[in-house]
């Protein structure tokens, strides 16, 4: 079920990494390293991805590699908004491509996060899906856009700078292809001539309601790969496993990049789930239960087939 493993989510961005615990990113850099030996172990066959860099800087990369991290993982990953959040041209993603290839050239390089948000207008969302794919497709070897459904305003966004990022915050909520009733955007359109060659990326919260008719949606499209986690942190909910179990067969029809990441409170050095774990062999170990569980290495293997 699983084509990569992505070992954590944007770890330079605050909302994901808590920079007050780990302020040299050394804790991250034993971490991500003790992760990707026990993919590898559990399953060689599986991808190991560095969680996808967000804002995208060369330099901290050259900074993990100083920590071995390079060493324990098969491909480096960047994720960009310059429509919502960067501050630039959605016309230069090739450079930013290239910077981190120049730091990681034995690496492949993924784009396992894009997308243009329709809190302004939705044309703006429906030119850049358009733009994106002919930045990218082909100089990449996976992109995913993100993502299928906005995110429901209920339930909040996952940051820790709502404040400095005043009204850019509601941006969060749009980033979808359909709206949180479910209904298409202009961008849904736009987006599916490339939906064989562009992933999705979709976020599945514990016991999502949406998971079926995502799933649907997703088959509807044909899209092929998929990017979507397996929270570390709702390993200890009641019933988790049911949860991912369920989680996981649905998306068995598609190419899957999960992503590991989310400390559990009571694990983490600080009581959040941004934090670095009290002892990183515990985030090593999950990931490794994971591989085993949806990603056995015996599943993976080519069956013999005797000569006549």
């Amino acid at each position: 079920m699983i084509e990569a493993a992505m070992i954590w989510n944007e770890p330079n961005n605050k909302s994901h990494w808590d920079p007050e615990v780990d302020p040299d990113w050394s804790k991250f850099g034993e971490m991500a390293v003790l992760a990707g030996q026990a993919i590898a172990k559990a399953n060689p066959a599986v991808k190991r991805v560095l969680g996808g860099i967000s804002p995208i800087d060369a330099s901290f990369i050259q900074r993990l590699a100083g920590y071995g991290v390079l060493d324990a993982i098969d491909v480096v990953a960047v994720h960009g908004f310059p429509l919502d959040w960067n501050l630039w041209n959605i016309n230069e993603w090739p450079t930013r491509i290239d910077e981190i290839q120049a730091v990681a050239p034995n690496h492949e390089l993924w784009v396992t996060e894009v997308g243009v948000g329709s809190f302004g207008a939705e044309e703006v969302q429906e030119f850049g899906v358009k733009r994106t794919a002919e930045l990218l497709l082909g100089k990449v070897p996976r992109v995913f856009w993100y993502s299928l459904y906005d995110l429901p305003q209920a339930w909040g966004a996952t940051t820790r700078h709502k404040e400095a990022e005043g009204s850019s915050y509601y941006r969060h909520f749009y980033m979808g292809l359909l709206r949180e009733d479910g209904t298409p955007k202009l961008g849904l359109k736009a987006f599916e001539p490339y939906a064989d060659r562009m992933g999705l990326m979709q976020w599945f919260h514990y016991q999502d309601h949406r998971l079926d008719d995502a799933v649907a949606w997703l088959k509807r499209l044909g899209v092929t790969k998929l990017r979507t986690g397996l929270s570390w942190a709702d390993s200890f909910r009641p019933n988790a496993l049911d949860w991912f179990d369920r989680q996981m067969e649905a998306l068995a029809p598609f190419d899957t990049t999960v992503t590991f990441c989310f400390t559990p409170e009571h694990r983490g050095i600080a009581s959040h789930h941004t934090s670095a774990p009290q002892d990183p062999a515990e985030f090593a170990d999950f990931c490794a239960s994971m591989i085993e569980r949806y990603a056995p290495a015996s599943a993976s293997q080519p069956v013999a087939v005797a000569a006549e």
